[in-house]
């Protein structure tokens, strides 16, 4: 099941990002917006922790290091 506390954190973490997003909609994700369209705010929220939590361990099973997602039309030096 993995660590209670660590799931908690991250649940945490996404409800404070999906709160934000609620004050600052023009600082929001469109797939976040889409999310929030269709579905509940708490699966919403469950579901982005969820997210974070595979690519946490993606990244530390092969021992990378995150790269933020660039915009589109961003030129990569």
């Amino acid at each position: 099941m993995g660590d209670k506390y660590l799931r908690r954190l991250l649940v945490v973490g996404m409800t404070s990002l999906v709160r934000r997003a609620k004050y600052k909609p023009d600082a929001l994700d469109a797939r976040l917006a889409h999310l929030l369209s269709r579905k509940p705010v708490r699966v919403v929220t469950v579901a982005l922790a969820n997210k974070t939590a595979r690519v946490i361990w993606a990244i530390m099973t092969r021992g990378g290091t995150y790269r933020a997602p660039q915009p589109a039309g961003a030129v990569v030096a």
